[in-house]
């Protein structure tokens, strides 16, 4: 009998930067090149061409690009780079004239092709094998599900608009037939994505679109709903709170979605919403806070802050640590601010010294830290259902993450006497211990 020799499939290598949308453009755009016939290299040794998309957000995140990219050359030679920091496509290249493509976001073909142009794949019925799920970067139990690109604000720090676009919403059903495949293939955790999550459907006017029988709207209340029947926790993230997310609070005290809420409050000063040009910033926001709160008291809202934006007075950052306290949010990320390339901002008056900027940034983190300790301190002696991420079989630890936890930005919950346990249980814990940002059990 004839022994067929297979082809070597060509391996990329790839190096992922950035937000979970980047990370989710990287999936797609892996899961084409596996549907080609091409092999993922862990390393750079192995690789025929590396694949770096970038981010372009802010200045130091293209440094950080540029310094990927730089060692990508270095280390294997052939490189295409992606994302967002491809738009400035003749700064990488005035770096790196040895980049052999330069593409933009969202540019699934383009990108494909280039890498198809670096190291051409011989096709094999034998070797083209995806998963019908596609090919994830993140574990196997939880996956970011983008629903929309783009944004139709015009906050004045931010250049997303410029960079990916003004709001383009997907069809529910195909987001709802990527979510049933995901639940399928072993996701129990669904993290919807995108650059205001509140806003999906408004450029294509809600248009329903048949599913499982039923029109479901493409609105962010019904597409939430359809969700959560799927079986899986479902994490919002990049919550506008516009008035209609009210309306999702009843799906939380229902168990089909998170009591979970990431809102991009930016600041609670007036003025400096005025000045940053921040949407829904007249909304009563602390009222609307407690409302919710009354009816899913175990809800958890996160948010980032921006202190040192230019013409912040002090008195407009003690406004902001008095909102915070009133506020009691569950987790708090604050950055300093950062002029961007090409933003608004930067053109403003008043700019806030470093030093300034560094001692508010202590200050909100100080804050955020005590008050993330003394909500944490409560759930002691309670039992929490938490989704578990590693487990160590040798000293019977593991780590998890509870319903107000999301993956690499929030909290964990560590656990004693689970080595039995595998990722992607979903088990009940009794809380012994608590510290500023995390929780410690057992197994119930």
């Amino acid at each position: 009998m004839e022994t067929k020799t297979l082809p070597r499939p060509p391996r990329v290598g790839l190096v992922s930067l950035g937000c979970p949308k980047a990370l989710v453009d990287s999936e797609r755009i892996i899961t084409k090149l596996r549907a080609d016939g091409y092999q993922m290299s862990p390393d750079y040794a192995g690789a025929d061409v590396v694949l770096v998309n970038t981010c372009g957000f802010l200045d130091s995140a293209k440094e950080e690009s540029l310094e990927a990219i730089g060692e990508a050359i270095a280390e294997n030679g052939r490189v295409v780079v992606t994302g967002c920091m491809g738009n400035e496509a003749e700064v990488i290249r005035q770096r790196f004239p040895d980049v052999l493509a330069v593409t933009g976001p969202q540019q699934y073909e383009e990108v494909v092709s280039a890498v198809h142009d670096a190291a051409p794949a011989a096709t094999s019925p034998y070797l083209d094998l995806v998963p019908e799920a596609g090919l994830k970067l993140t574990p196997r139990h939880y996956s970011y599900l983008k629903i929309s690109e783009g944004c139709n604000h015009r906050c004045s720090f931010c250049i997303i608009p410029s960079i990916r676009g003004d709001l383009v919403s997907r069809r529910p059903d195909a987001i709802l037939r990527e979510a049933e495949k995901l639940v399928e293939a072993g996701t129990r955790e669904l993290l919807v994505i995108s650059q205001d999550t509140s806003a999906y459907g408004v450029d294509i006017r809600h248009q329903p679109r048949m599913w499982k029988g039923e029109d479901v709207r493409a609105h962010m209340t019904d597409l939430s709903r359809e969700l959560g029947k799927l079986g899986a926790w479902v994490r919002l993230h990049y919550v506008y709170p516009y008035p209609h997310v009210d309306h999702v609070i009843p799906l939380m005290a229902e168990g089909l979605v998170l009591p979970y809420l990431d809102i991009p409050f930016q600041h609670a000063s007036p003025k400096v919403l005025r000045s940053m040009k921040r949407p829904a910033n007249e909304a009563k926001v602390l009222e609307r806070l407690k409302n919710w709160r009354s009816i899913v008291p175990d809800m958890a809202v996160r948010s980032s802050f921006v202190v040192g934006f230019p013409g912040e007075a002090e008195e407009d950052f003690q406004y902001l640590l008095n909102w915070l306290e009133e506020a009691q949010l569950d987790r708090v990320g604050a950055f300093k601010f950062e002029p961007v390339s090409g933003a608004a901002a930067n053109a403003l008056p008043d700019p806030v010294p470093e030093e300034v900027k560094q001692e508010r940034y202590e200050r909100v983190m100080e804050l955020s830290a005590r008050i993330s300790a003394e909500k944490l301190a409560a759930k002691v002696g309670r039992t929490l259902d938490v989704l578990i991420d590693n487990v160590d079989a040798e000293t019977g630890g593991a780590t998890g993450r509870s319903k107000a936890d999301a993956p690499e930005i929030d909290g964990e919950v560590h656990l004693r006497d689970a080595g039995h346990l595998a990722p992607g249980d979903i088990v009940s814990v009794r809380v012994e211990e608590s510290d500023e940002h995390d929780l410690f059990g057992v197994p119930a």
